[in-house]
């Protein structure tokens, strides 16, 4: 039987239409995305890659990571923080999903491209790489591989030639575990947040101490201690004395402007929000925009 051509030109049409909107159209924003984050002429921009780390748990280290993000994006800066910690609240302060196929783990184990894993805030030029639970299994994974200490070198190699970032920021977990090592092993500089207290001083001084060893068998030789930001500090005899040792052991690494001891910084995570959109004008905000100024007048010398 004689097909007529207008049953031809139908199906034509059919399939140009799908093909289109199943193929081409996709293609089309993933190439647009992916371009977006990638430099296609391969060209080493310096892109700064910066861990904010401490052992030691409950010093404000996912607050600081977040909020110095946050405050360096409203000054201009294009940030990518990437989510280390299993229990995923950096990706929870920035109200971003958590999601299984879209945290940093199949990057780790060599399954994703950590450039596609990339997803915006409603922060403008805030861009973040999620957590989830899943991390907490990747240590004995990776561990079991043997290749735990490249393990984020390796992932952040595409990254690293990007020419989108200013800053690429990891919020490390609060342990001297796989994930922490590996951060230390692939960033270039090391922000401490360091609770105003003596047991602090103790959690500091293992974490240089790690850095040292990192640096001495040459598995980072560029690895440099950046600084450390005093959080949770109120004007007390005993967080003042604190102070006065780091100041006398580090000068050159204190940051001159302290995070206060504030509620609203304690409660702006269950809301989801960083401290300048929970407290715009509250003093933890101001102290955060201020460690924010003088971070970038840090880098600039």
């Amino acid at each position: 039987m004689r097909i007529p051509h207008a049953v031809f030109r139908r199906q034509g049409v059919v399939f140009i239409l799908f093909f289109v909107f199943e193929f081409y159209i996709p293609l089309c924003l993933h190439a647009r995305y992916s371009l977006k984050y990638r430099n296609i002429s391969g060209r080493m921009p310096g892109v700064k890659v910066i861990a904010i780390a401490n052992q030691k748990g409950g010093v404000g280290k996912t607050t600081t990571a977040v909020n110095l993000s946050a405050a360096l994006a409203a000054r201009g800066k294009r940030v990518l923080l990437i989510d280390m910690d299993s229990q995923a609240n950096a990706s929870t302060m920035l109200g971003v999903e958590v999601e299984s196929d879209a945290s940093l783990y199949p990057a780790l184990i060599g399954e994703a491209l950590l450039e596609d894993l990339i997803r915006p805030t409603r922060r403008r030029n805030l861009s973040i790489i999620p957590a989830h639970v899943d991390l907490s299994g990747v240590e004995v994974e990776l561990t079991q591989n043997g290749s735990h200490l490249n393990c984020m070198y390796d992932a952040m190699a595409g990254l690293r030639q990007t020419q989108y970032f200013d800053y690429v920021f990891l919020d490390t977990p609060p342990s001297l575990g796989v994930l922490m090592t590996s951060a230390l092993c692939a960033c270039d500089e090391v922000i401490t947040p360091m609770q105003c207290e003596f047991l602090s001083l103790e959690g500091l001084s293992k974490i240089l101490f790690v850095m040292d060893q990192i640096r001495e068998h040459g598995v980072n030789s560029r690895l440099k201690h950046e600084g450390i930001i005093m959080t949770m500090y109120n004007n007390t005899k005993l967080a003042n004395e604190v102070i006065r040792q780091v100041q006398q052991e580090l000068p050159d690494k204190l940051y001159k402007n302290y995070i206060p001891r504030s509620v609203r910084v304690a409660e702006s995570p269950s809301f989801g929000r960083t401290i300048m959109e929970h407290d715009r004008f509250g003093a933890a905000s101001m102290a955060y925009q201020a460690v924010a100024r003088e971070f970038i007048t840090r880098h600039r010398s």
